[in-house]
């Protein structure tokens, strides 16, 4: 038997809990239809290395599956942080050593919005 799980939610002392019923997940807009690709289409590499578009669909799986931005700040792994500079507002997440997934948290009427900008070569 298999459980739908509902929300991702950060616990005590920085574990993850796993809730069931009805919760808000933070929504997802793209300002690259390639990369709404790159999600959706398993044949579609938009000419990224297989291990990053492995990388980029785990972490959009974890970004749909958020409430809120403290998932993302307890995956210490992920070295999610803000931008400076040209990319103030941006944050940045990590595919692996090399590669970033660049987005911006926005608000709308339904909430927290995430704005997936694009996949960017950090070196």
């Amino acid at each position: 038997m298999h459980r739908q799980i509902h929300a991702i939610t950060l616990g005590v002392q920085g574990t993850f809990r796993l809730k069931r019923g009805p919760a808000r997940h933070m929504e997802v807009k793209f300002e690259d239809v390639s990369l709404q690709r790159l999600e959706r289409d398993p044949s579609y590499t938009a000419g990224f290395d297989a291990a990053i578009v492995k990388a980029f669909r785990k972490r959009m799986q974890m970004i749909r599956a958020a409430i809120d931005e403290r998932a993302f700040h307890a995956m210490k792994s992920l070295h999610y942080e803000k931008l400076k500079g040209d990319r103030e507002g941006q944050r940045s997440m990590r595919l692996n050593d090399q590669w970033r997934l660049i987005l911006r948290i926005d608000t709308d009427d339904t909430g927290k919005l995430v704005a997936i900008i694009s996949i960017t070569d950090y070196h």
